[in-house]
């Protein structure tokens, strides 16, 4: 069984090349939650849903988020209305959210066994789970004030420079059932090319996530969200900036070193290699840029190659 730790875009990308060589049976897939909102009344979990769209084979793949050839109406609709619509949500995605916040709210069903029934619908075989069922918001602290992420990256266009970042209820939040398990009996843990303070860093502040991390007797490896000193997509930069970190690809591994074995890292950072092996870290360097589905299963293919070796 493998286990992977995902948010986002770059996340979908790579488990949409690695579901092409292994069985989706196989895999589990922890997602960050910090970024869930609620709009219009509705609960949103952005890289759940990307995720299990991506998966599903549904997702816009020019956007990277959404439906393929969604409309929407209703939100522009909600604009006649005076409604703040600065979150894209389209006609077949707000569908998603009607159901998971009906389930919540009226069923009382927890985020963990919604998120099932989702990808159960969806005809996906893979294990989804949230990294918790409980209440977590990732804020971000700038010159303007402390807002929601969703907030910074959507409706500000992450312009601003980031001064801090909160994770609101990691002192409190668990993990979602099956969480911890997933790692501990994992034959390989894989770090997803996600941002590394708001998806993986996220995921690393719920209680007990990064200690099973550091006892699992799994290949933890991880694959570089930064190539040639810059996220391929989203603003890392700017929050590793703030919180102090140098923008590199071993900065990132050094996030990990504490239970990291391998770090997959780009080509273009080649140079990188010697001061990541000092960490203690195994590195492969090889082409981690996924602009097409061959580049996406290569990239797997290299992964699943040394966890298998």
């Amino acid at each position: 069984m493998i286990t992977a730790l995902a948010g986002g875009v770059g996340a979908a990308k790579f488990l949409s090349g690695l579901v092409k060589i292994i069985c989706e049976e196989e895999l589990t897939i922890i997602v960050n939650t910090g970024d869930d909102i609620e709009l219009h009344g509705l609960h949103i979990s952005p890289d759940i849903d990307i995720l299990t769209y991506t998966l599903a084979g549904i997702v816009d793949e020019e956007k990277g988020w959404g439906i393929r050839g969604d409309t929407f109406y209703c939100l522009e609709m909600l604009k006649r209305y005076g409604c703040e619509a600065w979150f894209n949500l389209g006609d077949r995605d707000l569908a998603t959210h009607i159901y998971r916040t009906y389930l919540l709210s009226k069923e009382g069903l927890k985020l963990s066994k919604i998120t099932s029934e989702i990808c159960r619908n969806l005809k996906l075989n893979v294990k989804i789970i949230p990294m918790t069922d409980d209440k977590f918001e990732t804020r971000i602290i700038t010159v303007a004030g402390q807002m929601h992420f969703q907030e910074y990256l959507v409706k500000k266009g992450a312009q601003d420079d980031v001064n801090d970042v909160k994770f609101i209820g990691a002192e409190t939040a668990k993990p979602a059932p099956g969480v911890i398990d997933s790692i501990l009996n994992a034959e390989a843990v894989i770090i997803c090319p996600s941002n590394p303070i708001v998806s993986i860093g996220t995921i690393l502040s719920v209680k007990g996530i990064r200690e099973s991390l550091r006892k699992s007797k799994a290949c933890k490896i991880a694959v570089t969200p930064i190539i040639a000193g810059a996220p391929v997509k989203g603003p890392a930069d700017k929050l590793m900036k703030g919180l102090g970190f140098e923008v590199s690809a071993s900065a990132v591994a050094n996030l990990y070193r504490d239970f990291l074995d391998v770090f997959i890292l780009d080509t273009a950072d080649s140079g990188e290699k010697a001061r990541i092996e000092n960490h203690g870290i195994k590195v492969i360097v090889t082409d981690t840029l996924m602009k097409s589905l061959q580049d996406k299963i290569q990239l797997a293919k290299v992964v699943l190659g040394e966890i298998r070796k």
